[in-house]
């Protein structure tokens, strides 16, 4: 066999290898229970926190209202919800979770209610490196039937020494400080602002346009 013959079999062989590995395409999900309740308003209810980060439910819910709002529904006030769960005896968000749906939503006349639960909220040290992560939990379900019509997940990871391309001890020293600066004040806000707006308004995947938005009703190839 020729040389030519070699490389031309070697990359077709490399190339059936990636296209092995290819990552497959995500399904899109189901959203027929999604448009039959066809929600016009979400509330947003306090977060459960299984992170060790006590303040982390607090910081999250103010990145949640405006891609929500933005992809075209009413979001309830959050400081509302807050004082008048608080009023009504449910200050607890595990209690708020485990509540009548249809009950926490008519306390605000919502058509459906989102639950969601902060899994990770953490940032932890490896060799030259700090990696913050964000996991969420989201469920959407109807302010009436309590049906749940819209589910998913998100997790993000951020290591800011994966931009430092110096080489070197120089290279090291850059690497050592950024982590040391991750570490002392994790950059969660905008990891989190990132999560949520993926969540949101990724294709097959997130929530329909709203009826505040254009593309309202005229996205089901999408959704």
């Amino acid at each position: 066999m020729s040389g030519m013959k070699i490389k031309l079999s070697l990359l077709l062989g490399v190339l059936a290898i990636l296209g092995g590995c290819a990552t497959k395409p995500v399904e899109k999900k189901d959203y027929a229970d999604f448009r039959k309740a066809n929600p016009r308003s979400i509330l947003v209810v306090p977060v459960i926190n299984r992170s060790v980060d006590v303040d982390a439910p607090d910081y999250f819910l103010s990145t949640i209202t405006r891609p929500i709002a933005e992809r075209g529904y009413y979001v309830f006030p959050i400081n509302l919800i807050k004082h008048v769960m608080e009023d009504d005896g449910l200050a607890d968000a595990n209690m708020v979770h485990g509540s009548d749906t249809p009950k926490l939503a008519s306390l605000f006349g919502a058509d459906s209610v989102m639950y969601i639960t902060i899994e990770r909220w953490d940032s932890r040290y490896a060799v030259l490196a700090t990696v913050t992560t964000v996991e969420l939990s989201y469920s959407l379900k109807s302010g009436s039937s309590g049906q749940e019509i819209w589910k998913h997940k998100e997790l993000l990871a951020y290591n800011p020494s994966a931009n430092q391309s110096q080489g070197g001890l120089a290279g090291l020293i850059a690497k050592a400080v950024v982590a040391a600066m991750e570490k002392a004040k994790p950059n969660y806000m905008p990891l989190a602002r990132q999560a949520n707006g993926m969540a949101v308004v990724r294709l097959g995947q997130g929530l329909p346009a709203g009826p505040q938005d254009a593309g309202y009703q005229k996205d089901t190839l999408e959704f």
